[in-house]
This record gives C-alpha cells, sequence and structure tokens, in this order.
C-alpha cells in the first residue's frame, strides 16, 4: 500500500516538473522580416514557438533563396515547354486530321506526354484549341503593329496592317485553313467570334480615328471596318486555295490589298 502511494506521488511530481518547464517556453509567436518559425520546437502543448533569425538570401533549410529562384525558373521554363509541344501537336493534328477527328490522346502521344500532364496544362480539348487561336491571334496582331507606322496617318495604317495581315495568313495558311473548316463547329465557333470581334475593334477604332481627321467619308465604321476585314480574308483565302493563280506572290498579293484598301477607304 505504501509503496503504491509513493510511486503516485512521484509520478505527480515529474508532471508537475515537465509542466513548469513548458511553461517556461513562452515566446509569441511574430511575423517579424527575416524571420521564421523554427521547426525543432514542438507544439501544441502550450500553442507557443521559438522564433530564429534566418540570414538574409538562406532558408531555414540552410538552401539559398537564389538556389531556389534557379530551379523554379528551370521549372517553369521546362513546363512552358511541355506545354508548347502539346500546343504544336494539336495544331499538326488539328490542321491533318480536324478538330473532331483528333482524340486528347492523339495529341499526347503526338507530342510524346503523358495522357495526365494534358490536363495540368488544359481542362478540355476545346480549351487547348481556344489557346492555338488566341496564340495566332496575339501573333498577328503583334505582327500588324510592327508593319503600321505609328507617325502615320489613319488610312495608311490600315493598309499597312491589311498587307501584313496577308502576308502572315500565307506563312501559316495552315492554321487559317483549318479555322475555314471548323468554323461552323459549335464546340469551336464562339472561340472563333471572338477573335473576330477582336479584329473588328482595332479596325473600328482606325477608321474612327480617320473619320474625325476627315481622311475617311462619314459612315457607319463598323461597315467600313468589315469591308477590310473581309477583303483581306477573302484575298487570303482565295490564295491560299490557289483560285488567284500560280504566278502571282505573297508580297504581290500585298501590295495589292494594300492599295485595294486606300482606294476603298477613300
Amino acid at each position: 500500500m505504501r509503496s503504491g502511494v509513493l510511486r503516485h506521488l512521484s509520478l505527480r511530481v515529474r508532471v508537475e516538473m515537465r509542466s513548469s518547464r513548458l511553461t517556461a517556453i513562452d515566446v509569441e509567436c511574430t511575423s517579424q522580416p527575416g524571420s521564421i518559425l523554427d521547426r525543432r520546437v514542438k507544439i501544441g502543448w502550450t500553442g507557443k514557438v521559438t522564433e530564429v533569425s534566418v540570414p538574409s538570401g538562406q532558408t531555414n533549410d540552410g538552401i539559398a533563396t537564389n538556389e531556389i529562384a534557379t530551379n523554379e525558373r528551370q521549372h517553369t521554363e521546362h513546363g512552358r515547354e511541355r506545354k508548347q509541344q502539346l500546343l504544336d501537336a494539336a495544331a499538326e493534328l488539328f490542321a491533318d486530321r480536324g478538330y473532331a477527328a483528333t482524340r486528347i490522346a492523339d495529341i499526347c502521344q503526338s507530342a510524346g506526354v503523358a495522357k495526365g500532364l494534358f490536363y495540368w496544362y488544359f481542362p478540355t480539348k476545346s480549351a487547348l484549341f481556344a489557346e492555338l487561336v488566341r496564340t495566332m491571334r496575339q501573333r498577328l496582331r503583334r505582327t500588324q503593329a510592327q508593319a503600321m507606322d505609328p507617325l502615320a496617318d489613319a488610312v495608311t495604317r490600315i493598309s499597312q496592317g491589311a498587307a501584313a495581315s496577308v502576308q502572315f495568313m500565307a506563312e501559316n495558311a495552315a492554321h487559317f485553313a483549318l479555322l475555314d473548316v471548323e468554323r461552323t463547329d459549335p464546340a469551336v465557333a464562339d472561340i472563333l467570334i471572338e477573335g473576330s470581334g477582336v479584329y473588328l475593334d482595332d479596325v473600328c477604332r482606325l477608321v474612327e480615328e480617320g473619320q474625325r481627321a476627315e481622311l475617311i467619308p462619314d459612315a457607319q465604321s463598323n461597315l467600313l471596318a468589315v469591308g477590310v476585314l473581309g477583303a483581306v480574308s477573302s484575298f487570303s483565302n482565295s490564295y491560299r486555295n490557289g483560285r488567284l493563280g500560280t504566278d502571282l506572290t505573297v508580297d504581290e498579293l500585298a501590295a495589292f490589298v494594300q492599295q485595294w484598301v486606300r482606294n476603298a477607304l477613300a
């Protein structure tokens, strides 16, 4: 009986001593710049942790921050390369087989990546197609901007942009031929309509600028813009399908369209 009481008292003393030691660790967690939580401190008893300072340029694991940044950049670049592989493979397959006949598995096989990786970048096949269209649209707009003299009048800039568009469409004939075929597909129609609206807005702004300068007749700007876009699209489509003969070069066609647009807006 006596030994049992002694064991009970001894255990109680040890518990109280441990509790007093834990209470002594009473440093509040703060968020001072350049400091982090010390992972060596076990939390859960008092809800309070110690704080240690870390030298600038180094993490609490002793890894230099510039090394982490380099690794993250390499990972990002690798991810961009993988994504571009999928886009390039899809562009070729869409042009060869059409959008509907191309499966996600086909794209992954052609790109040499696992199917699971596809869904890391694109939730659906239509999302990938939208990315292709938007990327090409951005490239076309950059090409147009580079071709247009920022100091020239609105009519000159519109005609320069039209000529640059004809050349760009000829250089990327497979993509624009695909758009011609897929334009009626409900799965991608909204994506293509969105692109058409962007081009229309661009030309409308320039037409209205020309009208304010009294270089372009007073008419509905959207009608004139549609005429410009229609000319570029029609001439490019005819050239792509061989309806303009084999002797006409892209440069000659671009020059013709440039003058045609100037005359139409005069």
